[in-house]
């Protein structure tokens, strides 16, 4: 798995979150536990000296690899030329990679984007680049910058990828079953697929995508699977007193309660509440006894107010 995309800078600048400045105390972007391994450190940035830096920074903390992320198509990034910016700067890309290459012993690989858009179209070259440079691996997304998120993913140019490079090929985008991921290897010929947006909903998903390859049928979570899975973030966000917990909660309560019956009220309820400790409450009222019990009881609390 692989940590949040992390600028290269704010890893410099706090030296990994071990420094002991006030900012890199709140740096946590890559704190890891010792069973999350293999794990791997993505960076992004657009200054060679400063990616190679962190990217050593990153070795030193225990990483098994390094990923650079050429894909991001969010305007505050690219505006600073990171993330999918560096896809009209192969030149840029190639001395980014290099500087890297050269400071590391654990792997380097990368993930990029098809181009800036369908008239700029640049996979080929990325992955070549990444090859001459002696990267492990790439990844591709195969939307453009300008698609964002939208409209669907051209598994088409993962196969161009795989087809005009002899490292491994890691395909990405649009993988929302098991049934997805069998077909994109067996479309594309990529050597593994990448979950993203899909472990959000389902996190799941990778256990699934084991049993439907290994026997044909998959595991479907229950109601209580949901529980158990929301009560343990919950809690574990309380517990290590994650800053933002409450908004952390609520991001991914659409996420946890997608397919449960009465999922909107829930959603609703944990909405209106400012308190982690509340809305920790919340959900095990939810699963404790029945909906109409439920919608009955959260109706006649009054919203803390902080």
């Amino acid at each position: 798995m692989m940590t949040e995309f992390t600028s290269s800078h704010g890893v410099v600048g706090t030296n990994g979150g071990r420094g002991e400045s006030r900012n890199a105390q709140r740096f946590k972007y890559l704190s890891f536990e010792p069973e999350e391994h293999p794990i791997s450190a993505q960076l992004f940035g657009a200054d060679p000296v400063v990616m190679a830096e962190a990217a050593r920074i990153c070795q030193d903390l225990g990483f098994d690899a390094v990923d650079i992320n050429f894909g991001c198509p969010v305007k505050k990034v690219v505006r600073c030329n990171g993330g999918s910016g560096c896809l009209r700067d192969l030149g840029l890309v190639r001395q980014l990679v290099a500087a890297c290459r050269r400071v590391l012993s654990i792997p380097l690989t990368m993930k990029f984007r098809a181009g800036w858009n369908d008239q700029e179209l640049v996979m080929v070259e990325m992955a070549k680049i990444a090859e001459e440079e002696g990267l492990q691996a790439v990844a591709l997304h195969p939307r453009t910058r300008e698609q964002g998120y939208s409209g669907r993913a051209d598994w088409s140019r993962i196969a161009a990828v795989k087809e005009a490079v002899k490292i491994p090929v890691i395909g990405n985008g649009d993988i929302l079953s098991p049934e997805d991921a069998v077909r994109m290897v067996r479309e594309t010929g990529c050597d593994a697929v990448m979950i993203g947006r899909a472990a959000a909903s389902n996190p799941w998903i990778f256990r699934q995508i084991q049993e439907y390859v290994s026997t044909g049928h998959y595991f479907q979570p229950t109601d209580e699977d949901r529980h158990r899975m929301m009560s343990t973030y919950y809690r574990m966000l309380v517990e290590e007193e994650v800053p933002e917990a409450a908004g952390k909660m609520k991001q991914f309560v659409t996420y946890f309660s997608h397919g449960l019956r009465n999922g909107s009220e829930l959603r609703t309820t944990i909405y209106r509440s400012k308190d982690p400790v509340r809305i920790r409450e919340i959900v095990e009222e939810f699963f404790d006894g029945s909906p109409n019990v439920w919608r009955q009881r959260v109706s006649t609390v009054p919203n803390p107010v902080h």
